[in-house]
């Protein structure tokens, strides 16, 4: 039986989950919108904090969505944030992506935003998302891709951290660029090539106030979160490296010239 066998480099501080929060599905799912009806059965995976299993959640309003994740403790937040909303169709679980539970053909709709970088066997993973979509369903995956990060002005503390966050990222089991691997993996998922929708999004940081959230976040977890103790323990990075990099991040935060852009793929992969 697979499992999971990759290490969730960013962990479950409050400079995770505070920025994990802010998602919504009309800023990370918009392409999977035009798809959803009332009635769906949905299926989000990697659910997090739960913002987007909420949305989802209420506009399948006469259906029902089970937000899951590998990490328990996060998902009391995603049922708060459901029962602050009202919500009584979702519900939240444990489960593993590469051995789930659920039988074949459960939901019309599986989805998962940022999850593909994160775990050992992505291939396995769009397997089972594919096995427990019914036929005429859609699974839908989006993922960033690291070496695609563009920003401005021009900072080594930034190179420094990218070059950083790719080697430890793999270290773990990730795969930090993938992005652009999305739609090799559902070919070898066996998706037919004619039934994947393959697009693409940016997120753009340019504003004080995103600087500030981006910015602030980062310089926070490149001293104290999962990221700051898997670099030091892998001996990827010395203490005094993140500190420089926490720095650049501040730096960049304060520029009023700074922009961050970060590009995404995005998979409609039809049943």
């Amino acid at each position: 039986m697979a499992k999971e066998t990759a290490t969730y480099i960013h962990g479950h501080e409050a400079s995770v989950v505070n920025t994990h929060a802010r998602r919504t599905a009309e800023n990370s799912a918009a392409y999977l919108l035009p798809e959803l009806k009332s009635t769906d059965r949905i299926l989000d995976i990697g659910c997090g904090p739960g913002t987007i299993t909420a949305d989802l959640a209420a506009i399948a309003n006469e259906g029902h969505v089970t937000g899951v994740d590998y990490a328990p403790g996060i998902l009391d937040q995603a049922a708060e944030v459901a029962a602050e909303r009202g919500l009584t169709n979702v519900e939240f679980e444990r489960a593993d992506v590469h051995s789930l539970r659920f039988e074949d053909d459960a939901f019309d709709v599986v989805h998962a935003h940022q999850v593909l970088q994160h775990v050992g066997d992505p291939v396995q993973a769009l397997r089972e998302m594919r096995r427990v979509t019914r036929p005429g369903g859609v699974v839908a995956v989006r993922d960033g891709d690291y070496a695609g990060f563009l920003w401005h002005p021009a900072s080594e503390g930034l190179t420094a951290w990218l070059e950083l966050y790719e080697r430890a990222a793999r270290a773990l089991g990730g795969e930090p660029d993938a992005g652009r691997r999305l739609k090799s993996w559902a070919l070898r998922a066996g998706f037919d090539e004619k039934d994947i929708e393959a697009t693409s999004a940016t997120w753009t940081f340019t504003t004080p106030e995103d600087r500030a959230w981006w910015g602030g976040h980062w310089a926070e977890r490149a001293l104290h979160s999962t990221f700051a103790k898997e670099a030091l323990k892998g001996g990827h990075a010395t203490q005094a490296e993140l500190e420089a990099i926490a720095e650049a991040w501040r730096a960049w935060t304060d520029d009023p010239e700074a922009t961050l852009i970060i590009p995404h793929v995005q998979l409609l992969c039809r049943t």
